[in-house]
């Protein structure tokens, strides 16, 4: 049980982390993102719930929405510079915590 716990809190509680990642290597949509986290990485998300986490982290400006180009029903999601500056901050949280956990 606190595997469980310990892994819902690192993923679907913290999807942004995996979003922000997601979206440094490519602008995705959010259908997208949704089966990229389901597949790639193992985590098991609604679509809703990842378009939850989308709108909550455009209005922080860690992502931007972008044209869908051609096809126009698709909003395409990238992520911002100050997305990459929390990106890396969260990366080096996450760090120095398991360091911590671990004695190095």
């Amino acid at each position: 049980m606190a595997l469980a716990r310990l892994r819902r809190k690192l993923t679907t509680e913290n999807l942004w982390l995996h979003i922000l990642s997601a979206l440094k290597q490519r602008d995705m949509y959010g259908y997208e993102i949704a089966n990229m986290l389901r597949k790639e990485k193992g985590v098991q998300v609604a679509v809703i719930t990842v378009y939850t986490v989308l709108y909550k982290m455009e209005r922080e400006g860690l992502i931007s929405r972008k044209s869908g180009g051609l096809n126009l029903r698709k909003i395409y999601y990238g992520i911002t510079e100050k997305g990459n500056e929390v990106l890396n901050e969260g990366i080096s949280f996450l760090r120095d915590t398991l360091n911590g956990i671990s004695g190095a």
